[in-house]
């Protein structure tokens, strides 16, 4: 979604009006679900996808005609092969999509700026659009109060405020920040792919090593924050909390263990340490004996990873980052397939 809310705000502030696509309802099958967005420009170039093919297509017709009339509008789209207005696609459900037209300007413009740093705060989050009439309310939103641009007071909306975008008649509410940090122990070769495929996926990535040589920035350029202390002082340094996941790559079983029995006391919704089956059995045992639970080994994400065949340090990366987006999804009742 930064992408797409900062070429808003680039476009904006030039002076160029936008339109936005976005899928506010979707049932069945659909290529993109609830929340997915496409901004549509003047000159018809577009930033973000809305799932493709022919839906994309006529997303991007019906934002010119948007740009062109100066108003916003609604239309659903089915995707079911011979229904009724179905463009062509064969996906087996429908999806309503508001196109919204966003004039240009500096009020515009500050406020998709000031979504796309709201996306990297610990604190929660929503971008609150209106979705019926001719015109786009606008507002940014905590739990407490608008913090930006238009549209009711937050005591109206804050029953949709959620971990997944939702509509209620007149309004739309999707978050901008989940609040959701993960924390990677380790630099080395590994960490550093993961590090900056995570970030593109929309996690905040924080790096937490013990040697000075791989606890640089400039190994992890995506990272919010790299954290040089020793492993066995974890929880004096951070509080991974219950939207928080935990990723354990060290360079050796000892910091491997010595994260992990610290981490294993906190809320944090994932745990993942990589290596082998062997050594998780090991590890196990050894937890076991300082009395951890069975229903706290059970937490453990090890060996780390969907397992895809994964060799290089950036299929092993790749393979992590799956298994995080399927269980943000699983949590926040996201599609996975």
């Amino acid at each position: 979604m930064k992408q797409v809310l900062f070429a808003l705000r680039s476009a904006l502030s030039e002076g160029k009006d936008a339109a936005i696509c976005t899928i506010i309802e979707d049932h069945g099958s659909a290529p993109r679900g609830s929340g997915a967005k496409m901004a549509v420009f003047e000159e018809g170039s577009t930033v973000g996808t809305v799932g493709g093919g022919a839906l994309e297509y006529h997303c991007a017709a019906l934002a010119a005609k948007t740009l062109a009339k100066r108003r916003s509008a609604v239309e659903t789209f089915h995707l079911t092969p011979d229904a009724a207005a179905d463009i062509g696609m064969i996906c087996g459900g429908d999806v309503m999509v508001h196109i919204g037209f966003i004039p240009a300007g500096e009020a515009a413009a500050s406020l998709f700026e000031k979504a796309a740093e709201m996306a990297d705060v610990p604190e929660e989050t929503w971008l609150v659009t209106g979705v019926e009439g001719e015109n786009t309310p606008i507002g940014i939103y905590t739990k407490w109060e608008r913090l930006l641009g238009t549209g009711p007071e937050a005591a109206v909306v804050a029953h949709l405020f959620g971990s997944r975008p939702k509509r209620n008649g007149a309004y739309y509410a999707e978050p901008l920040s989940r609040g959701e940090r993960v924390f990677v122990f380790g630099g080395g070769h590994v960490s550093q792919q993961l590090a900056e495929t995570l970030a593109r996926v929309d996690f905040s990535v924080f790096v937490y090593e013990d040697r000075e040589a791989f606890a640089q920035r400039t190994l992890f350029p995506a990272a919010k924050d790299v954290i040089l202390a020793p492993y066995g002082a974890v929880l004096s340094r951070i509080a991974p909390g219950e939207r928080d996941s935990i990723v354990i790559l060290t360079r050796g079983h000892q910091g491997d263990y010595e994260v992990l029995r610290q981490v294993l006391r906190t809320k944090a919704c994932y745990i993942g340490v990589i290596g082998s089956r062997r050594k998780a059995a090991a590890a196990n045992e050894q937890l076991r004996r300082e009395g951890f639970s069975e229903a706290d080994i059970g937490r453990i994400h090890s060996p780390i990873g969907l397992s895809i065949g994964a060799e290089t340090p950036a299929e092993i990366a790749v393979s992590i980052a799956a298994e995080l987006i399927l269980e943000r999804a699983k949590r926040t009742g996201g599609k996975h397939i």
